[in-house]
């Protein structure tokens, strides 16, 4: 097992990985989602151009399906030697995450800090990511952290026995994030928090990096972002998406 890596340490480098081997399939297409295209480019690209244009960040890892044959179909060069592609995807989101942190073992120290950013994440922006590296450098060095953005709009639980759709109550907003990407943490310390939640209890409250972390009493901090940072899951936001994209030049 990893050991626990001492906050105190400043000299640790930067990495960023994406998962990138679902098959997208809310989107209701053949392709799979990070390959769809989004402003003259595969969507993940856009993703991938804001991590590799942050000089702190040494290489991005991307995580694929041993079975993915649309990556070579596309033009990575712009990025040159800073990304890299890995063909160790898993089964779910969780899995993939530690495959890739696994297979960069022999590159990343345990003290050195991850990013991990969805591929479906497509309208980062690289001064978000030096936000994030800067806030929790100097606040959260031993917990981590994470882009999120207050929760604004009123919630609503639903009742799951009616045969429709109805109110079983208002939930308090209060206090609420909504959780984005990246999120940040050192390779060590979420390699250890990952493998550690493989039981199949553990499994299913895992459903981003923090969550894992939380569970093995990390506190991560909450870097505010802002909603151009969307997720793409549905046809719309590929509209949406796009649409941000164009509004602020990045057309290719």
């Amino acid at each position: 097992m990893t050991a626990p890596v001492d906050p105190r340490d400043s000299s640790a480098a930067f990495y960023a990985l994406v998962p990138a081997a679902g098959s997208g399939a809310r989107m209701g297409g053949e392709k799979p989602k990070q390959y769809l295209p989004l402003a003259g480019r595969p969507l993940i690209w856009h993703g991938l151009r804001a991590l590799c244009g942050v000089a702190r960040i040494s290489r991005v890892f991307v995580v694929l399906s041993p079975h993915d044959a649309d990556w070579v179909a596309h033009d990575w060069s712009t990025f040159g030697t800073k990304l890299m592609p890995l063909f160790c995807g898993g089964a779910t989101r969780a899995d993939s995450v530690l495959n890739g942190l696994r297979a960069t073992a022999d590159q990343v120290r345990a003290e050195d800090w991850m990013l991990v950013h969805d591929a479906a994440r497509p309208c980062l922006t690289s001064a978000q990511v030096d936000s994030l590296i800067d806030t929790v450098c100097r606040d959260s060095p031993g917990d981590g952290g994470i882009l999120a953005l207050p929760v604004a709009d009123t919630l609503k639980r639903a009742d799951e026995h009616a045969a429709i759709a109805t109110i079983a109550a208002t939930v308090p907003r209060s206090g609420l994030w909504q959780a984005q990407t990246p999120q940040m943490f050192r390779h060590g310390d979420l390699l250890r928090a990952l493998a550690s939640g493989k039981d199949a209890q553990a499994i299913e409250a895992i459903t981003d990096e923090a969550s894992a972390m939380e569970m093995l009493g990390f506190r991560p901090c909450l870097v505010k972002s802002d909603p151009g940072n969307l997720k793409v899951t549905y046809p719309s936001d590929q509209r949406l998406a796009e649409w941000i994209l164009q509004q602020r030049g990045e057309m290719t």
